[in-house]
């Protein structure tokens, strides 16, 4: 009996080993599968931002060339805006002659004016002594 009773405590021994070993290995593979779920979601995570920093790559690529275009742009209207200054200023200077011109022209149509006031009246008074005479 006691063969027995050391035989069936020793089968009772080995139950509980294995319902122990099963319970930590129903609980490993619960933390492996808890495990997989967030190794399967860091994944997905780093995914998306791959995609997003791929995204944001291509944005920053399109802004520069935008910003290139804008530059290029600029340039050329600089460029311009110089050409048409140096264009005013000439056109300036010929207008600022032209006044100057136009200002010694009024003087001396002033004076040729006077000049023919004197000559007429010069002429009123030859013809007024011819009458006389």
């Amino acid at each position: 009996l006691q063969k027995e009773l050391l035989k069936y405590k020793q089968e009772a021994r080995n139950l509980q080993g294995i319902k122990v070993s099963k319970k930590h290995f129903d609980a490993l593979q619960q933390r492996l599968a808890q495990q997989d779920a967030s190794v399967l979601q860091l994944k997905q995570e780093l995914l998306r931002a791959n995609m997003d920093k791929e995204e944001l790559h291509n944005q920053n690529i399109d802004l520069q060339r935008k910003v290139e275009e804008r530059n290029r742009l600029l340039a050329e209207y600089k460029k311009e805006l110089g050409q048409k200054d140096r264009h005013l200023q000439q056109h300036q200077t010929k207008l600022d002659e032209m006044f100057r011109q136009l200002s010694e022209a009024s003087y001396q149509q002033v004076d040729l004016e006077r000049e023919l006031e004197h000559k007429e009246a010069l002429l009123a008074q030859c013809m007024k002594r011819e009458a006389e005479e």
